[in-house]
């Protein structure tokens, strides 16, 4: 069987098992959100928090919750960090420095999981599991929460009320996150990964020298860093070593993971509206983006011109032989269309158009079908944009779902798109406007340009892949980057929020004969165009000299 065909029956299996668990998941999580009862569990939880799970919340009320809940976060992860040397479990590592704890706190917070450490070599069994797996969970959670009170905004009338956050946030965790983590970490278990608390051990002799790995209980890690589209991983090698991602069977039930929640949202959306078809539209227009972004990736990496490459099949450097071109590439746009970060193979390594597919894609918003609720709040922000213009077409007021959108409405949804452009862009002119950070460039020209143009645009948009060869473990990547995954994480939420708030209040709009019906393949289609075009105007000059630049000249 040729590469390429494997790849094709490998994306027919994968959507296969999308389309089998999208119904089912999707509207069990639209009664997760939407039901009055309390499990005991629960109960216990909101008394230790001193929560009270019935009352409404209004949007300033919901973004204080969440503000509050990711500040203590951070501030307890960092002191986790600090005082790592003096903890139980800790495989003799020691405390780690304040820019880098303050970087992996600010990432796990903000569902980022940029690591700019070796996490086999830094981090033992207590932080990783007692700090950067809780956040893996709440982190995830806290998106979902958002990404489900803006959906009340729109379904909601003659109300400020959004729901409450930590009923949000307790039930995503409890009733979604974990049992799905628990299954999924079992099956990674029968298909390879490990799962233990045991230390340091010497496993041989390599290249003169004794080589040591350390356990740990990574299947579990595992699975809710790609069920929550996290990403940090418990080995430097991330999701290419074989103790996370054994066999082609596990990479491929990885990619499944980082795509559940986020695919199946868009049906809890459709349900929770009342219209199962807005999902639909809404699900085609990131089914159309994700499927082009894969057949462009398996294309430019599987067609590379050259002795070496020929012989290979294809551009192999720096992917693993376990998993080839298609499960590499499968995995890498599956990995940067969601905000989840997670690496099989090194994006740098790629082919200058290959890095550049990558990095559209976390450009775009991650929005196709993107991070686990983040990905929904995102596309549905650009869907104001669209109906916004298609009024525009046609001098009517633009309607969506029954909403009307106004000044205030399209203010709040141009401040969402415009947050996460700057941040990179202004960081990425300032880094190369500095001599030190680019000293941390392993190459120049416009392959190095692209080393930090990446590490921002992972950043602001919460990914955390790397592109490798870029020195990343400095005061300045540490210190911008943590501030980068903050802003971009949270500034945004602000606008969402604004935005669900000032949509609840509204009463319904009567639909009549010039109302755009936002549920047809029209407009869908008008998504992707908007979508597409925005981010063209938004980052074409910088991937013109990075990535296009690179993909001209070879």
């Amino acid at each position: 069987m040729s590469p390429q065909i494997a790849g094709l029956l490998q994306l027919i299996a994968l959507i296969a098992a999308l389309a089998l668990v999208y119904r089912p998941l999707g509207d069990y999580m639209a009664r997760v959100y939407s039901s009055e009862k309390h499990y005991k569990p629960e109960k216990w939880i909101y008394k230790v928090i001193g929560a009270n799970p019935a009352a409404e919340m209004r949007w300033p009320a919901y973004l204080r919750g969440v503000l509050a809940f990711s500040a203590v976060s951070v501030l307890f992860l960092y002191l986790m960090q600090r005082v790592q040397g003096s903890l139980p479990g800790s495989l003799g590592f020691s405390s780690i420095d304040p820019d880098q704890a303050f970087n992996t706190a600010a990432s796990f917070v903000a569902n980022t999981n940029w690591q700019s450490y070796y996490g086999e070599q830094a981090m033992g069994h207590v932080v990783q599991t007692g700090g950067l797996a809780v956040q893996n969970f709440v982190s995830a959670a806290v998106g979902m929460a958002v990404a489900v009170a803006l959906v009340r905004g729109f379904a909601r009338t003659r109300t400020g009320e959004l729901g409450n956050f930590w009923t949000d946030l307790v039930r995503g965790t409890v009733r979604i996150l974990i049992p799905i983590s628990v299954i999924g970490a079992i099956v990674l278990v029968a298909c390879g990964a490990i799962q233990n608390f045991s230390g340091i051990h010497q496993v041989g002799q390599f290249m003169g020298g004794t080589q040591e790995w350390n356990g740990g209980a990574v299947a579990s890690q595992e699975a809710i860093k790609e069920l929550g589209t996290n990403g940090g991983g418990y080995f430097n090698a991330n999701s290419a070593h074989p103790f996370e991602n054994p066999t082609p069977l596990s990479n491929l039930f990885e990619i499944f993971l980082i795509l559940l929640i986020p695919t199946a949202l868009t049906r809890t959306f459709g349900r929770m509206v009342g219209s199962l078809k807005q999902g639909y539209a809404i699900l085609g227009a990131m089914a159309v983006i994700w499927i082009g972004f894969t057949a462009l990736m398996m294309w430019t990496e599987f067609a590379h011109r050259g002795p070496a490459f020929e012989i290979a099949g294809g551009a192999m450097e720096g992917k693993e032989t376990r998993f080839g071109i298609a499960g590499s590439a499968l995995f890498a746009v599956a990995t940067t269309l969601t905000s989840t970060g997670a690496v099989n193979s090194f994006h740098s390594s790629y082919t200058g158009f290959g890095g550049g597919i990558t990095m559209l894609g976390m450009q775009l918003g991650e929005i196709a079908p993107g991070g686990v609720g983040s990905g929904l709040y995102g596309m549905l922000m650009m869907a104001i944009i669209a109906v916004f213009i298609a009024g525009l077409m046609v001098g009517r007021t633009p309607e969506y779902l029954g909403k009307k959108i106004g000044t205030r409405q399209i203010k709040f949804a141009a401040c969402y798109i415009l947050i996460t452009p700057a941040l990179v862009l202004g960081f990425t002119a300032v880094a190369m406007a500095l001599p030190t950070p680019g000293n941390s460039m392993t190459n120049s020209g416009a392959h190095g340009f692209s080393e930090i143009l990446y590490a921002y645009t992972s950043a602001a948009n919460n990914n955390g892949s790397a592109f490798a060869g870029l020195a990343a473990d400095t005061p300045w990547f540490n210190t911008t980057i943590g501030i980068a995954m903050l802003l971009g994480r949270f500034l945004p939420m602000v606008f969402v929020l604004a935005l669900a708030g000032s949509l609840a209040e509204q009463k319904p709009v009567p639909e009549t004969a010039g109302t755009l019906r936002t549920d047809k393949p029209l407009y869908a289609g008008l998504l992707v165009g908007t979508i597409l075009i925005i981010t063209g105007l938004t980052y074409f000059p910088a991937l013109a000299l990075g990535p296009l630049a690179e993909g001209l000249a070879s």
